[in-house]
Formats: C-alpha cells, sequence, structure tokens
C-alpha cells in the first residue's frame, strides 16, 4: 500500500507538471521602434574641390605647400622657370617698340605727302604744274596712309600676341584659386613639366568643411531611394559615432568603369551587380571626416517609433488582402486564439502592427518540439 501511494503520488506530480508546459514559444507583445532601411557601402570625398594644374612647361623651381597645409585663396602654391617665357615677352616688346617707331616714322612721311598734294592742288589750278605731278603726289599721299593703316593692324597683332605672352610669364607662379586644405601633391621640386598636350596636375585643394558620400546602391534598391530621403553612416573606425544627413542626389546612370576610380564608387561588383551612384552631404566642421573613408551607409526608407511590435515569423499571409496577416495569441485561459492584423513598416525580423494586437498579449511566435513522455516510467 505504502508503494503505491508513493506511485500515485510521483504520477500525479508529472501530470501536474505536463499541465504547466505549454506546446508553444511565446512573446509578450511590447512597443518599441522600427525602421526600414537600404544598406550600402559608400565613400567619402570633399564636395568642393580644385586640380590645381600648370599651364607653362619648364621646370619647378619651388614648392611653397605641404599636404596638410590649410590655404587662403591668392597664396603662392609654386613657381615655374621663368626664363623661357620672359625671354618671348622681352621679344614682343621689342618688336612692338620697332613698330611704334615706324608708324611715328610713316606719319611723318604721310604728312609731308599731304603738303606736297596739297601744293600740287593749288598749282594745278593755276595751270603751273603737270598733270603727271598731281597725280604722283596724291598717290604719294595715298601710300603712306594706307602703310599706316597696316602697321597699325600690325601693332594690334603683336600687342594681342604680348598679352598672351604676358600671361604665360604670370603663369610660372601659381597661386591658390580657392581656400582649404592641401590634401595631396603630384608634382616635385626640380621636376620638369610639359603643358603642351596637357594640363599637368600639381596638386589637390579641397574644403573638407563639407563632405559629400558617394554611395553604390544595387539596382533592387536604388527605387526605394528618392531625394530628400533621411540617411546616417558610421565608419569603419569602430566608434559609435552616426553622422547624418539627406540624400541629394540619386544618378540616373551608372558610373562607366572607366570612370569610377575617379568619382569614388565602382560601377559593378564581380558578380555583375548594376550599381547606381547616390549622393548625399555631411557637415565636416570638427575635421573627423577624411577624404576616401568608406561609410556604412543606411537609407531610412521608413519609419516608427514606440509602436506595437510582432516578429515576422509569427505572421501568416492572408491572400488577396496586402499588408493583412493572421497572428496566433494565447489567451489568459491558455487557449490558442486567431487575430486579424494589419501590419505597417517592415523588416526582415519585425513588423509595426496597426491594429488587430493590443500591448501585453502573448503572442505565439512558435511551436515547441515534441517532448518525451511524461507518463513513461523505466522500473
Amino acid at each position: 500500500m505504502v508503494l503505491l501511494v508513493i506511485i500515485l503520488l510521483g504520477m500525479g506530480g508529472r501530470w501536474w507538471q505536463a499541465q504547466g508546459q505549454s506546446p508553444y514559444e511565446t512573446e509578450v507583445v511590447q512597443r518599441g521602434d522600427i525602421e526600414q532601411n537600404v544598406t550600402a557601402i559608400g565613400t567619402l570625398q570633399p564636395r568642393s574641390y580644385v586640380d590645381v594644374g600648370a599651364q607653362v612647361s619648364g621646370q619647378i623651381l619651388a614648392l611653397h605647400v605641404q599636404p596638410g597645409d590649410v590655404i587662403e585663396k591668392g597664396k603662392l602654391l609654386a613657381e615655374i622657370d621663368p626664363r623661357v617665357p620672359q625671354a618671348t615677352v622681352d621679344a614682343g616688346r621689342a618688336a612692338l617698340a620697332g613698330l611704334q617707331a615706324q608708324l611715328e616714322e610713316q606719319e611723318a612721311q604721310y604728312a609731308f605727302a599731304r603738303q606736297q598734294d596739297a601744293r600740287q592742288q593749288r598749282m594745278h589750278a593755276e595751270d603751273a604744274t603737270r598733270a603727271e605731278d598731281v597725280q604722283q603726289a596724291e598717290a604719294t599721299m595715298k601710300t603712306a596712309a594706307a602703310r599706316i593703316k597696316n602697321l597699325k593692324a600690325q601693332i594690334v597683332q603683336t600687342q594681342s600676341t604680348l598679352q598672351g605672352n604676358e600671361a604665360l610669364l604670370g603663369f610660372t607662379r601659381i597661386y591658390a584659386p580657392m581656400s582649404g586644405t592641401v590634401v595631396s601633391i603630384d608634382a616635385k621640386a626640380g621636376q620638369t613639366l610639359n603643358a603642351t598636350y596637357q594640363t599637368p596636375t600639381l596638386l589637390r585643394i579641397a574644403d573638407l568643411s563639407t563632405m559629400t558620400v558617394w554611395t553604390d546602391v544595387s539596382e533592387a534598391d536604388v527605387r526605394h531611394v528618392k531625394p530628400g530621403m533621411i540617411v546616417y553612416f558610421k565608419t569603419l573606425g569602430g566608434d559609435s559615432r552616426r553622422w547624418t544627413g539627406t540624400v541629394r542626389q540619386v544618378l540616373p546612370a551608372p558610373p562607366k568603369p572607366e570612370t569610377a576610380s575617379t568619382s569614388g564608387v565602382q560601377a559593378a561588383t564581380s558578380n555583375k551587380v548594376v550599381l547606381y551612384t547616390v549622393l548625399f552631404d555631411v557637415n565636416n566642421t570638427d575635421g573627423e571626416l577624411m577624404p576616401q573613408m568608406t561609410a556604412q551607409v543606411s537609407f531610412v526608407v521608413a519609419q516608427a517609433k514606440q509602436v506595437i511590435l510582432a516578429p515576422t515569423s509569427a505572421l501568416s499571409l492572408v491572400e488577396g488582402k496586402p499588408n493583412q496577416y493572421k497572428v496566433r495569441v494565447l489567451t489568459k485561459d491558455r487557449q490558442v486564439g486567431w487575430h486579424e492584423v494589419v501590419t505597417g513598416v517592415r523588416t526582415r525580423l519585425r513588423a509595426e502592427i496597426v491594429s488587430g494586437l493590443a500591448e501585453g498579449e502573448q503572442l505565439i511566435i512558435a511551436d515547441k518540439s515534441p517532448q518525451p513522455s511524461a507518463w513513461k516510467f523505466q522500473f
């Protein structure tokens, strides 16, 4: 009898234990924040920068800046050997002076020819000279006038050439076209430049107070990205700081492969995914961001704060009703009930519940795996 009582008590305890266990995995419905994002990788570039080049050929005599220098507009950056341009300017000035002297001489001859012509005209009126002498005096005067016009045209041409050569002489001293930071230098003192066919680049000046993020967005996600959309990013430095901005522009076509390096983005990956370029600006007055940094970008497609949330694994789609789903709820008497809910913002893991669920309800998110029978005994 004692053994029988012990067995019955053990079986009862196991029965009550089995009754207290639920065959479902549940989660208490709570409020929280949700955000739907499009993620991408971008590269930081200064929004405003200029590549300073040399417009004349010659040897670099001196460079007056170093990478990292903060300079003002108009600062002398570099000097190129001015001897050849100076010699050309000197020759042009000498030629101009010679033409001026010829013009003065020709104007004197023209004045004398006019006097001769007037004298011949008076004598011809008195029938005191030959007609041939009158014609000769008139032709001499017209020839002198024509030579004056020719010399004046040569002077104008020489002056224009001289102005161009003086400009080239001025280009041997290179000044900063904008204020900013010298981010790179591509030339060295003593190097000889050849500006005959293309302008050689000496250095780059950038305004680092505002940076532009050139972002690669896949063709599957780019339709969700619009100008004016909120966007934020983190750098690869490992800190938790987050920079925020708004989308300025979505370029209508992907960049060409040969120009991808100059824009700071890649045209496509090795698996042939087409990437589109999205631009947005961010303030950098503290100087924490630097050119060519990699940015982990998140475009905020939709967001909601302090709303009812549910795991997407608990949602069962209702056919023919977009954004409407069925969910299972465990009631207080441990019965299963079905609710029809309407969702809002969704991510891969969670969804905003607009209606159909209340805070504090027990939401069934999965069925538990079958457990061994609680009635099995071994003796």
